[in-house]
């Protein structure tokens, strides 16, 4: 399994990067504009209706953000946990913790991707 961890570790790595870029620049805005701008009447509050942000999840571009949104984070996540539970003393447990986590970064991954499908 430790092998496997070492094979796949330039897709992990690119994976966390990105989860750090979106996580760093998309979900702050995202949440600048949501819990601030728009109870403050900076933004319309109808900018998030609805049929606003379902137009917006059809698109094909829309889409593809949502994906980036719901997946990058996950794995940001797997790799801060795992990366935790090492400097924690748990180097001996290192196979078995990343594969746990990345695995739970995986089905949560498939788990937007259908969710995104679905819209």
């Amino acid at each position: 399994m430790k092998q496997l961890l070492i094979v796949l570790e330039p897709v992990i790595w690119f994976m966390f990067g990105q989860g750090i870029m979106i996580g760093t620049i998309l979900l702050t805005g995202w949440l600048i504009v949501v819990g601030v701008g728009v109870p403050m009447g900076l933004f319309p509050a109808d900018a998030l209706a609805y049929e606003r942000m379902h137009m917006l999840g059809s698109n094909v571009i829309g889409r593809v953000v949502l994906l980036g949104l719901i997946v990058l984070p996950l794995w940001k996540g797997a790799h801060h946990l795992r990366s935790l539970a090492v400097d924690f003393g748990g180097g001996d447990r290192d196979a078995i913790v990343g594969s746990l986590l990345y695995l739970i970064a995986i089905v949560g991954s498939l788990l937007g991707i259908v969710a995104v499908i679905r819209l």
